[in-house]
């Protein structure tokens, strides 16, 4: 069993940056996959990035070229540099564990709202 708890949600305008973190439980937390996804009111969840255990990653379109997923095995963290933030980016935020091809483990999610 893994457990994630986020942090760093906020309430900024846009054009700013927030910084996600997500902290980890277990010992194989180097081994993992790791993603943030995020769900806006009314809409399904979606990827916004992911990297792997070798710090390979891959990003939405939407988050290309503003996003940042990074991670620090040493604190069981993994993070998410938000910049250039727009109104269309509000959602809540969840990090998750990716052990198969889906997640397998969520964090509670932490809310991120952009105003304009």
């Amino acid at each position: 069993q893994v457990q994630l708890v986020e942090s760093g949600g906020g309430l900024v305008q846009a054009g700013e940056s927030l910084r996600l973190s997500c902290a980890a439980s277990g010992r194989s937390f180097s081994t993992y996959k790791l993603g943030w996804y995020r769900q806006a009111p009314g809409k399904q969840r979606e990827v916004v990035a992911t990297i792997s255990n070798t710090g390979r990653t891959n990003y939405a379109d939407s988050a290309k070229g503003r996003f940042t997923i990074s991670r620090d095995n040493a604190k069981n963290t993994v993070y998410l540099q938000m910049n250039s933030l727009k109104p269309e980016d509000t959602a809540v935020y969840y990090c998750a564990v990716i052990l198969t091809m889906s997640p397998n483990y969520w964090g509670q999610g932490t809310q991120v709202t952009v105003s304009s």
